[in-house]
């Protein structure tokens, strides 16, 4: 089970709940007041808690999917927009606090083999495939500690300098689960070739005059 922080709501202190929930709509957001005087707005997956007392300045930074459009209808309402170099947007809402606005974040879809695979995991089983030294079987085994007879594929490692073996599923589970575990490659691009690279040579190491 994952620790930490498993969510957060942005709170706004506000003069008039029903106002802000009107400037709100036009975001997306939809909610209504509940009986302890607070609204709980959302939009898809996000949530706005706004507070009926006295306001207290506070900045939204928003990422929607279309920039024109939520600018046409803040014009439209009336509320004034400025537009930044770089497309980033800011208006206020009815209690002055500052909205600024963009364009949704794209976040590339990771590639995967056919067979559903992430791509790096299926290049890492590539090149350890290409190399001696890896042992006969998966050395992570299923999650009640019973072994796995796969072959080992992958190799992974942590900045604690831990490394063990895995076939590609157990390998799957674990980069999902340990969240300091990463590939090791055990390629030529390493830390090592990088660092010796990097060495001085003879005719480079002399310093001008």
């Amino acid at each position: 089970m994952r620790s930490g922080v498993q969510g957060q709501v942005p709170v706004l202190n506000v003069g008039d709940a029903d106002a802000t929930g009107r400037f709100y709509a036009l975001f997306g957001y939809t909610g209504q007041p509940g009986e302890d005087g607070r609204s709980r707005l959302r939009c898809g997956d996000l949530n706005l808690l706004i507070v009926e007392g006295a306001p207290a300045p506070a900045t939204l930074y928003l990422h929607v999917d279309d920039v024109a459009a939520t600018t046409e209808r803040l014009v439209a309402a009336g509320h004034r927009v400025e537009t930044a170099p770089g497309g980033e947007c800011r208006t206020v809402d009815p209690d002055g606090n500052t909205i600024l606005f963009t364009r949704a974040l794209e976040v590339p879809a990771p590639q995967a083999e056919p067979d559903g695979r992430p791509a790096p995991v299926r290049r890492a089983a590539q090149v350890a495939a290409r190399r001696d030294g890896a042992p006969a079987h998966c050395q992570i085994g299923g999650p009640r500690g019973e072994p796995c007879t796969e072959p080992a594929e992958v190799k992974l490692a942590d900045s604690w300098g831990d490394t063990v073996w895995g076939c590609l599923t157990h390998a799957d589970e674990t980069l999902v689960n340990a969240r300091g575990a990463f590939l090791a490659t055990e390629d030529a691009t390493g830390l090592a070739a990088y660092l010796a690279a990097r060495q001085a040579r003879p005719e480079a190491a002399a310093v001008p005059g």
